[in-house]
Protein backbone atom coordinates (compact mmCIF):
# COMPACT_ATOMS: atom_id res chain seq x y z
CA UNK A 1 0.00 0.00 0.00
CA UNK A 2 1.12 3.48 -1.00
CA UNK A 3 1.94 6.51 1.22
CA UNK A 4 -1.22 7.84 -0.37
CA UNK A 5 -3.64 4.97 0.34
CA UNK A 6 -2.54 4.72 3.43
CA UNK A 7 -3.46 8.25 4.29
CA UNK A 8 -6.66 8.20 2.53
CA UNK A 9 -7.05 4.81 4.30
CA UNK A 10 -6.44 6.38 7.88
CA UNK A 11 -8.78 9.83 7.11
CA UNK A 12 -11.57 7.37 6.06
CA UNK A 13 -11.43 5.54 9.17
CA UNK A 14 -11.08 8.77 11.07
CA UNK A 15 -14.22 9.70 9.70
CA UNK A 16 -15.78 7.21 10.49
CA UNK A 17 -15.05 6.86 14.29
CA UNK A 18 -15.95 10.39 14.47
CA UNK A 19 -19.18 9.68 12.92
CA UNK A 20 -19.83 6.88 15.56
CA UNK A 21 -18.87 8.71 18.32
CA UNK A 22 -21.36 11.40 16.70
CA UNK A 23 -24.22 9.01 16.56
CA UNK A 24 -23.22 6.82 19.97
CA UNK A 25 -23.34 10.99 21.79
CA UNK A 26 -26.36 11.82 20.27
CA UNK A 27 -28.17 7.87 21.35
CA UNK A 28 -26.79 8.77 24.41
CA UNK A 29 -28.44 12.55 24.30
CA UNK A 30 -31.91 10.64 23.68
CA UNK A 31 -31.47 7.65 26.11
CA UNK A 32 -30.30 9.93 29.15
CA UNK A 33 -31.90 13.72 28.54
CA UNK A 34 -35.75 13.84 29.05
CA UNK A 35 -38.22 17.31 28.87
CA UNK A 36 -39.73 18.66 31.97
CA UNK A 37 -41.87 20.85 33.36
CA UNK A 38 -39.94 21.75 36.13
CA UNK A 39 -37.32 23.71 35.64
CA UNK A 40 -36.02 27.39 37.06
CA UNK A 41 -37.89 29.25 33.87
CA UNK A 42 -37.65 33.17 32.74
CA UNK A 43 -40.16 34.82 33.83
CA UNK A 44 -42.14 35.62 30.64
CA UNK A 45 -42.43 31.91 30.29
CA UNK A 46 -43.05 30.29 34.04
CA UNK A 47 -46.60 29.65 33.43
CA UNK A 48 -47.96 27.78 30.71
CA UNK A 49 -51.17 27.71 28.73
CA UNK A 50 -53.78 25.57 29.42
CA UNK A 51 -57.70 25.60 27.79
CA UNK A 52 -60.82 24.15 28.77
CA UNK A 53 -63.65 23.51 26.43
CA UNK A 54 -67.31 23.51 27.16
CA UNK A 55 -69.24 23.42 24.06
CA UNK A 56 -69.09 26.72 22.26
CA UNK A 57 -67.20 28.40 24.72
CA UNK A 58 -62.93 27.50 25.99
CA UNK A 59 -61.49 29.32 29.21
CA UNK A 60 -57.62 29.92 28.60
CA UNK A 61 -55.60 30.00 31.53
CA UNK A 62 -52.42 31.88 32.01
CA UNK A 63 -52.57 33.76 28.98
CA UNK A 64 -49.55 36.12 28.73
CA UNK A 65 -50.31 40.22 28.51
CA UNK A 66 -46.96 41.48 29.65
CA UNK A 67 -45.90 45.21 29.79
CA UNK A 68 -42.25 45.81 28.57
CA UNK A 69 -40.16 48.99 28.86
CA UNK A 70 -37.20 47.03 27.59
CA UNK A 71 -36.25 43.37 26.20
CA UNK A 72 -35.37 43.15 29.56
CA UNK A 73 -37.36 45.10 31.70
CA UNK A 74 -41.49 44.21 31.99
CA UNK A 75 -43.68 43.30 34.21
CA UNK A 76 -45.64 40.08 33.53
CA UNK A 77 -49.58 39.53 34.10
CA UNK A 78 -51.26 36.04 33.69
CA UNK A 79 -54.61 36.07 32.82
CA UNK A 80 -57.61 33.98 32.31
CA UNK A 81 -59.76 34.78 28.94
CA UNK A 82 -63.05 33.07 27.87
CA UNK A 83 -63.14 32.82 24.10
CA UNK A 84 -66.61 32.15 22.08
CA UNK A 85 -65.99 29.59 19.36
CA UNK A 86 -68.47 30.81 17.30
CA UNK A 87 -67.04 34.47 16.67
CA UNK A 88 -64.05 33.40 15.79
CA UNK A 89 -63.68 34.58 12.23
CA UNK A 90 -60.39 35.52 11.38
CA UNK A 91 -56.84 34.17 11.74
CA UNK A 92 -53.78 36.17 11.16
CA UNK A 93 -49.83 35.02 10.04
CA UNK A 94 -47.19 36.96 11.35
CA UNK A 95 -43.55 36.64 10.55
CA UNK A 96 -40.49 38.42 12.45
CA UNK A 97 -37.51 38.20 11.17
CA UNK A 98 -34.27 38.61 13.19
CA UNK A 99 -31.07 37.90 10.92
CA UNK A 100 -29.02 40.46 8.80
CA UNK A 101 -29.71 37.72 6.29
CA UNK A 102 -32.93 36.49 5.40
CA UNK A 103 -33.22 32.94 6.90
CA UNK A 104 -33.62 32.78 10.30
CA UNK A 105 -37.23 33.80 11.96
CA UNK A 106 -39.89 33.80 14.24
CA UNK A 107 -43.46 33.18 12.98
CA UNK A 108 -46.44 32.71 14.96
CA UNK A 109 -50.90 33.12 14.70
CA UNK A 110 -53.12 35.16 15.91
CA UNK A 111 -56.94 34.66 16.21
CA UNK A 112 -59.80 37.36 15.66
CA UNK A 113 -62.63 37.53 17.40
CA UNK A 114 -66.29 39.15 15.99
CA UNK A 115 -66.70 41.44 19.20
CA UNK A 116 -62.95 42.93 18.25
CA UNK A 117 -60.74 40.81 20.34
CA UNK A 118 -57.98 38.90 19.11
CA UNK A 119 -55.55 36.22 21.02
CA UNK A 120 -51.76 35.29 19.66
CA UNK A 121 -50.22 31.81 19.96
CA UNK A 122 -46.55 31.50 19.77
CA UNK A 123 -44.94 28.34 19.39
CA UNK A 124 -41.05 28.89 21.32
CA UNK A 125 -38.44 27.33 22.97
CA UNK A 126 -39.32 27.26 26.87
CA UNK A 127 -36.16 29.30 28.50
CA UNK A 128 -34.78 28.78 31.64
CA UNK A 129 -33.44 31.72 33.67
CA UNK A 130 -30.77 33.63 31.84
CA UNK A 131 -30.80 31.00 28.83
CA UNK A 132 -30.93 32.53 25.11
CA UNK A 133 -31.80 30.53 22.20
CA UNK A 134 -28.96 28.82 20.12
CA UNK A 135 -29.75 26.81 16.73
CA UNK A 136 -27.11 24.30 17.73
CA UNK A 137 -28.26 23.73 21.09
CA UNK A 138 -31.88 23.39 19.95
CA UNK A 139 -30.75 20.22 18.15
CA UNK A 140 -29.32 18.79 21.53
CA UNK A 141 -32.11 18.29 23.68
CA UNK A 142 -31.33 21.59 25.40
CA UNK A 143 -35.05 23.47 25.12
CA UNK A 144 -38.52 22.52 25.75
CA UNK A 145 -41.11 23.36 23.14
CA UNK A 146 -44.65 26.09 24.56
CA UNK A 147 -46.87 27.25 23.42
CA UNK A 148 -47.46 30.84 25.01
CA UNK A 149 -50.92 31.84 24.37
CA UNK A 150 -50.84 36.06 24.58
CA UNK A 151 -52.01 39.08 24.38
CA UNK A 152 -51.38 40.84 20.72
CA UNK A 153 -50.21 43.84 22.22
CA UNK A 154 -47.34 42.11 24.26
CA UNK A 155 -46.23 39.08 21.69
CA UNK A 156 -46.76 41.99 18.80
CA UNK A 157 -45.46 45.10 20.79
CA UNK A 158 -42.26 43.34 22.14
CA UNK A 159 -40.80 42.14 18.35
CA UNK A 160 -42.14 45.33 16.77
CA UNK A 161 -41.53 48.34 19.48
CA UNK A 162 -38.73 46.71 21.40
CA UNK A 163 -36.86 44.11 19.63
CA UNK A 164 -37.09 46.19 16.87
CA UNK A 165 -37.43 43.69 13.93
CA UNK A 166 -39.29 44.13 11.28
CA UNK A 167 -43.13 42.10 11.90
CA UNK A 168 -45.11 41.43 8.93
CA UNK A 169 -48.88 40.67 9.77
CA UNK A 170 -51.06 38.73 7.25
CA UNK A 171 -54.55 38.27 6.96
CA UNK A 172 -55.49 34.68 6.05
CA UNK A 173 -57.82 33.17 4.04
CA UNK A 174 -59.48 30.45 5.89
CA UNK A 175 -63.29 29.32 6.47
CA UNK A 176 -65.46 30.05 10.16
CA UNK A 177 -64.95 26.23 10.44
CA UNK A 178 -61.28 26.28 9.77
CA UNK A 179 -60.44 29.10 11.83
CA UNK A 180 -62.44 26.96 14.59
CA UNK A 181 -60.22 23.94 13.87
CA UNK A 182 -56.97 25.78 14.07
CA UNK A 183 -57.52 27.34 17.16
CA UNK A 184 -59.18 24.44 19.33
CA UNK A 185 -55.89 21.93 17.89
CA UNK A 186 -53.02 25.05 18.84
CA UNK A 187 -54.83 24.88 22.45
CA UNK A 188 -55.23 21.20 22.62
CA UNK A 189 -51.57 20.92 21.44
CA UNK A 190 -50.63 23.43 24.68
CA UNK A 191 -53.03 20.94 27.01
CA UNK A 192 -51.02 17.91 25.49
CA UNK A 193 -47.37 19.90 26.49
CA UNK A 194 -48.51 21.18 30.06
CA UNK A 195 -48.97 17.20 30.60
CA UNK A 196 -46.32 15.52 28.59
CA UNK A 197 -43.50 18.33 27.56
CA UNK A 198 -41.42 17.66 24.50
CA UNK A 199 -38.27 19.11 23.43
CA UNK A 200 -37.82 21.76 20.85
CA UNK A 201 -35.82 21.07 17.48
CA UNK A 202 -34.63 22.88 15.45
CA UNK A 203 -34.98 20.76 12.28
CA UNK A 204 -37.88 18.99 13.14
CA UNK A 205 -39.94 21.00 15.93
CA UNK A 206 -39.22 24.52 15.16
CA UNK A 207 -42.07 27.07 15.97
CA UNK A 208 -43.03 27.34 11.96
CA UNK A 209 -42.67 23.42 11.74
CA UNK A 210 -45.49 23.27 14.08
CA UNK A 211 -47.68 25.58 12.51
CA UNK A 212 -47.66 23.72 9.21
CA UNK A 213 -48.83 20.51 11.28
CA UNK A 214 -51.86 22.25 12.65
CA UNK A 215 -52.22 24.14 9.32
CA UNK A 216 -52.17 21.01 7.03
CA UNK A 217 -54.74 19.00 9.49
CA UNK A 218 -57.30 21.52 8.41
CA UNK A 219 -56.15 22.41 4.58
CA UNK A 220 -57.81 20.87 1.62
CA UNK A 221 -53.96 19.03 0.98
CA UNK A 222 -51.04 18.64 3.40
CA UNK A 223 -48.55 21.54 3.20
CA UNK A 224 -45.84 20.51 0.79
CA UNK A 225 -41.98 20.31 2.31
CA UNK A 226 -40.09 23.34 1.39
CA UNK A 227 -36.78 25.04 2.08
CA UNK A 228 -39.18 28.00 2.96
CA UNK A 229 -40.27 26.32 6.37
CA UNK A 230 -36.72 25.70 7.50
CA UNK A 231 -35.74 29.07 6.58
CA UNK A 232 -39.40 30.85 7.74
CA UNK A 233 -38.43 34.15 6.96
CA UNK A 234 -39.40 33.02 3.19
CA UNK A 235 -42.66 31.36 4.73
CA UNK A 236 -44.75 33.80 3.68
CA UNK A 237 -43.46 33.69 0.29
CA UNK A 238 -44.68 29.90 0.31
CA UNK A 239 -48.21 30.49 1.85
CA UNK A 240 -48.58 33.45 -1.25
CA UNK A 241 -48.01 30.92 -3.21
CA UNK A 242 -50.22 28.32 -1.73
CA UNK A 243 -53.13 31.15 -1.84
CA UNK A 244 -53.07 31.02 2.10
CA UNK A 245 -52.67 34.77 2.48
CA UNK A 246 -55.65 37.12 1.81
CA UNK A 247 -54.16 39.41 -0.52
CA UNK A 248 -54.58 40.45 -4.22
CA UNK A 249 -51.17 42.46 -4.62
CA UNK A 250 -48.64 40.74 -6.90
CA UNK A 251 -45.59 38.96 -5.40
CA UNK A 252 -42.94 42.14 -5.51
CA UNK A 253 -45.93 44.20 -3.32
CA UNK A 254 -47.07 42.07 -0.96
CA UNK A 255 -44.37 42.01 1.62
CA UNK A 256 -43.90 45.58 2.15
CA UNK A 257 -47.45 46.27 2.14
CA UNK A 258 -48.16 44.09 5.31
CA UNK A 259 -45.45 45.39 7.57
CA UNK A 260 -46.80 47.40 10.39
CA UNK A 261 -43.63 48.38 12.31
CA UNK A 262 -44.55 52.20 12.03
CA UNK A 263 -48.51 51.07 13.38
CA UNK A 264 -47.39 49.25 16.16
CA UNK A 265 -45.25 52.22 17.32
CA UNK A 266 -47.49 54.94 16.76
CA UNK A 267 -50.55 53.00 18.64
CA UNK A 268 -48.12 50.92 21.27
CA UNK A 269 -50.08 52.53 24.25
CA UNK A 270 -53.33 52.77 22.16
CA UNK A 271 -56.40 50.82 24.03
CA UNK A 272 -57.42 49.53 21.04
CA UNK A 273 -54.43 48.11 19.22
CA UNK A 274 -55.03 45.59 17.55
CA UNK A 275 -57.54 47.28 15.48
CA UNK A 276 -54.98 49.73 15.04
CA UNK A 277 -52.26 47.71 14.04
CA UNK A 278 -54.79 46.28 11.33
CA UNK A 279 -55.87 49.62 10.21
CA UNK A 280 -54.36 49.26 6.91
CA UNK A 281 -54.71 46.41 6.21
CA UNK A 282 -58.54 46.58 5.58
Amino acid sequence: MTALKRRRHLIRRSLLVLAAAAIVSYVLLVLLLHPSNERDWSPDQQRLATAEFSGDSVRVRNVRNAYYRSTTDFDVHWEDRTYDLRKLESVWYIVEPFATWRGPAHTFLSFGFGNGEYVAISVEIRKERGESFSPLLGLLRQYELTYIVGDERDLIGLRANHRHDDVYFYPMRATQAAARALFVSMLERANALALQPEFYNTLTSTCTSNIVDHVSLIAPEPIPYSYKIMLPAYSDDLAYDLGLIDTDLPREQFRSAFRINDLALEHADNADFSEAIRSRLK
